[in-house]
């Protein structure tokens, strides 16, 4: 005789009450049975155990006396009488319940039109941070080997600082795969750009040198091309989708040359998929053979040398700290006899899963850097959720005086407690699907902005199965948390008191509803005081004086001949009206070009060659072009004093730091040759306005480094834009090959405040929601209030009590709660800040102005917010509240 599975028939024993256990098993059997001989003993088994898991449902889980009939909730008489309506009871309740649950929402339309919004709303500002969390925590970690991959780092100690630093020698790589069996490879990376040309097509691209095995250890999609061998020979190039498109209209570029600045020329032995933009490598649009690349005048392939990145895959198993151990001593071992000192200088890997989030240099270590932001916003995401459930919870224990008689109805009727707790959580599952779908056309509107404000590129992937499982988890995760309190509060409603009219004070002191309230008060408190610091420290920084005249300061690279033609070009740029000074440069003054240090001085000891100085170049006109102003001697001026060549400037800074009374004459000696300062300029922000301004020399053209830029000063006389066509007249005259490509100093300098405008932005608009769905639960407990004392303030007016005073009755509650989460959000903000501010070396003070503008803002919100309410109820009309009575 065929049976049915044994751990069903155990399942249906374990859950079901005692005295209809035999029955109900007897008429799955009779059912079984006939199953085996119509569909076979394969799907019997099945619907057998379809069965059994639709029979778990609260009424028969609930163990019940073999006595217990009566009722609307009552198990039927003829409950397994028939195999048929015992199997079909479980989805009639549900329908059941389904009804029900539309009915409320449908009776209630202006409370659910609230719930809705609220969760809506807070679901669709958590996705999004959720979906920016999971890009920025899977930034480098989507290659195949990341958990073997490091980046090879640089540590040293510096003006008595311990420093590190990722770029690092030519041989290193080689060295390091070479003479290490635990490095399976080593890769060498090189930042480089070139102006490519295919036909009649000229882009100005950026790319990099790469040694073979780069795609090796960074498996992008390679749409074309062996991967193996694409970087092997010395004419090859590898190019991505886009650039390919640009250039050949056409991904099918496999064979089609490229020349690179006019001069060599490569053929596309690979197309690259478009680097994703979760990774470090995203700017790279083609890949050079490591082969290829020519050392520049400026460079070394020796060990002192420190321009490129080194990337290393360890073997399986083998522990990166014993790797560590064993090379972190590799570079100075070259560099004995090179530098002064190499005591404390060592070489560490970074592994990949780091990259990214823990790239804040902290005394010579690595640590918490991105990965702080990811997790506040994280905390922020499920406080958004917290809050719109909070308001849920809120409307719906509003209610309870309208469902509470309903409640003692149908537990008089025989209801058990589970069965209303499954129809109240149905009821908030149900509204919570109606706000997932909302919040996902929310987030199909709104996700192109937002990346915009995160410069992200996320998206939703509809196709995918493990999208759609998450999506409904999360639906069904917020729907439990917002539905499961009111579940359980309406369902311990005690019929007698219910019948009675017996009910929870009003002025009850306290109540897990006013603590919700103050929880989301102190939420919003919190962000108000983050968003108003935020912006307060970008402001002061923005505000500070930056030492050079940003207005009207452009820079362009000197490409292809512009070097050679250099004094011809700058004649006529002054001569056609386009400009009124030009300076040859080492880079932009907005950026940090080079830094330096073993500099020796008159007095100066071996500790000071650890010193680090920002470096500039400059050959003549560098105040006039900059606006960078003079505070003793001279600038420099290779046309007027030849041997200025060799002349340097010095910060105010730099003075300070060196000791020296008379800076003006001295001679200082670095970069193997001897300096003489000609001047003393004020201190100018090279690097980061949050930071100190370091101790700055500005040398003339003799530097090992090349003067490759131009500055200029555009003619205020004119527009920008006859400047900049005059401009680019005279560009092409000397350099016709070439795109006439310009920086504004204005604009580079805005671009270092990108990051923290972009977290404040963020803040604000975290804010305004979190303020948004606060006021949807205020509003809510305003009506909760004003229903509860209807018949109170009926009286009061009767007893001859204004509007007014009605008004401040109902909200004086709500102040007192502002009042108390002030109180506890005040502190928790002020820590939060100044543990942010303590990154930043020029940052604001947290003074009392913060405070007193969230409190005050806060306070309007809320008087904003409960008046509508507190109008309502004291305009209403004595007669109407008492009437019942």
């Amino acid at each position: 005789m065929k049976t049915p599975p044994r751990w069903a028939r155990y399942l249906l024993h374990w859950f079901s009450a005692p005295h209809r256990v035999d029955e109900l098993e007897g008429d799955l059997d009779e059912l079984f049975q006939q199953r085996v001989e119509q569909l076979g003993i394969r799907k019997a088994r099945r619907r057998y155990v379809k069965d059994v898991l639709s029979l778990m449902r609260p009424s028969l889980i609930k163990r019940q006396q073999p006595g217990w009939r009566s009722g609307a909730y009552a198990q039927p008489e003829s409950l397994g009488r028939t195999g048929r309506t015992t199997l079909s009871l479980g989805s009639i309740m549900i329908q059941n319940y389904v009804k029900i649950a539309w009915r409320n929402l449908m009776r209630a339309k202006g409370y659910a039109s609230i719930n809705i919004a609220g969760l809506a709303v807070g679901m669709a500002a958590s996705a999004l941070i959720f979906l920016w969390i999971q890009s920025e925590l899977n930034y480098d970690r989507f290659y195949s080997k990341t958990d073997r991959l490091f980046q090879v780092y640089n540590r040293d100690i510096f003006s008595g600082n311990a420093q590190v630093w990722g770029t690092t020698p030519k041989p290193l790589a080689p060295e390091l795969k070479q003479n290490y069996p635990d490095i399976e490879d080593a890769t060498r990376f090189r930042p480089t750009s070139f102006l490519l040309t295919a036909a009649d097509k000229k882009l100005n691209s950026e790319g990099a040198y790469a040694d073979p095995s780069f795609l090796s250890l960074f498996d992008f999609s390679l749409l074309a091309g062996n991967r193996e061998k694409v970087l092997s020979g010395n004419n090859g190039i590898v190019i991505t989708k886009t650039l390919a498109e640009k250039l050949f209209g056409t991904t099918d570029a496999l064979g089609k040359v490229v020349q690179l600045d006019h001069k060599d020329s490569f053929s596309v032995t690979g197309v690259l998929d478009d680097l994703p933009n979760n990774t470090q490598f995203n700017g790279v649009s083609f890949l050079l053979p490591w082969t290829a690349f020519v050392t520049p005048s400026w460079d070394s392939d020796g060990w002192a040398s420190n321009n490129n990145y080194t990337y290393v895959l360890l073997k399986d198993r083998v522990n990166p700290d014993v790797v560590n151990e064993k090379i972190k001593r590799l570079t100075a071992t070259h560099l004995k006899g090179e530098i002064n000192d190499v005591s404390n200088r060592q070489i560490f890997l970074h592994p990949a899963s780091k990259w990214h989030l823990y790239s804040k240099q902290d005394n010579g270590q690595l640590t918490e850097g991105k990965i702080v932001t990811v997790r506040l916003f994280g905390i922020i995401a499920a406080f958004i959720l917290l809050i719109a459930a909070v308001n849920f919870i809120n409307l719906s224990t509003a209610r309870s005086e309208k469902r509470a008689k309903e409640v003692g109805v149908r537990k008089v009727a025989g209801a058990q407690k589970s069965a209303l707790i499954f129809q109240f959580i149905s009821e908030s599952v149900m509204l919570a699907f109606l706000s997932g779908i909302l919040a996902l056309l929310l987030i199909v509107l709104c996700i192109p902005t937002f990346n915009d404000l995160t410069d992200k590129q996320l998206t939703l992937s509809f196709g995918s199965v493990n999208f759609w499982v998450a999506a409904i988890g999360f639906v069904l995760f917020t729907g439990l948390l917002a539905g499961s309190y009111p579940a359980f509060f309406l369902a311990n409603f005690q019929p007698v008191k219910v019948m009675k009219g017996i009910s929870q004070s009003v002025h009850a002191v306290f109540s897990p509803r006013k603590g919700l309230v103050i929880a989301q008060f102190t939420f919003a408190i919190v962000l108000i005081i983050a968003t108003l610091v935020i912006k307060h420290q970008i402001n002061y920084a923005q505000n500070r004086e930056s030492g050079y005249d940003r207005n009207n300061l452009v820079f362009t690279y000197l490409t292809g001949d512009l070097q050679e033609h250099y004094g011809s070009l700058q004649q006529e740029l002054i001569q056609s009206g386009a400009a009124v000074a030009v300076s040859q440069s080492l880079g932009p003054i907005t950026s940090i070009n080079s830094r330096q240090w073993g500099l020796s001085w008159p007095g100066s000891t071996k500790a000071d060659k650890d010193v680090e100085f920002d470096r500039f170049g400059a050959d003549a006109d560098f105040l006039k072009t900059t606006g960078t102003k003079l505070l003793a001697g001279r600038e420099i001026d290779i046309r007027t004093y030849p041997t200025d060549s060799s002349a340097v400037l010095l910060n105010e800074t730099a003075v300070k730091t060196m000791h020296l009374k008379k800076p003006v004459g001295t001679s200082i000696s670095f970069d193997s040759r001897d300096w003489h300062v000609v001047g003393v300029v004020k201190d100018f922000i090279f690097a980061s306005p949050y930071e100190a301004v370091n101790p700055v020399v500005v040398h003339g053209p003799k530097g090992s480094v090349p003067l490759a830029w131009a500055s200029i000063r555009l003619n205020p006389a004119n527009t920008t834009a006859k400047n900049l066509e005059l401009a680019e007249s005279v560009f092409k005259k000397y350099n016709p090959g070439y795109p006439f490509d310009y920086s504004f100093a204005d604009e580079s300098y805005k671009a270092k405040f990108a990051d923290e405008q972009r977290t404040g932005l963020l803040t604000s608009l975290f804010t305004g929601l979190t303020i948004f769905i606060s006021c949807l639960g205020l509003f809510g407990l305003a009506a909760y209030t004003a229903q509860q004392r209807t018949k109170e303030i009926g009286v009061r007016k009767v007893l001859g009590a204004s509007v007014p005073s009605i008004i401040q009755l109902l909200t004086k509650d709500f102040i007192q709660l502002l009042g108390i989460a002030f109180v506890i959000g005040a502190p928790i903000g002020w820590y939060a800040m100044e543990k942010w501010l303590q990154d930043y070396n020029y940052r604001i003070a947290i003074g009392a102005g913060v405070f007193i503008l969230t409190l005050c803002s806060s306070l309007l919100i809320v008087v904003l917010t409960v008046s509508f309410q507190a109008i309502k109820a004291a305009l209403m009309n004595p007669v109407t509240s008492l009437r019942s009575e």
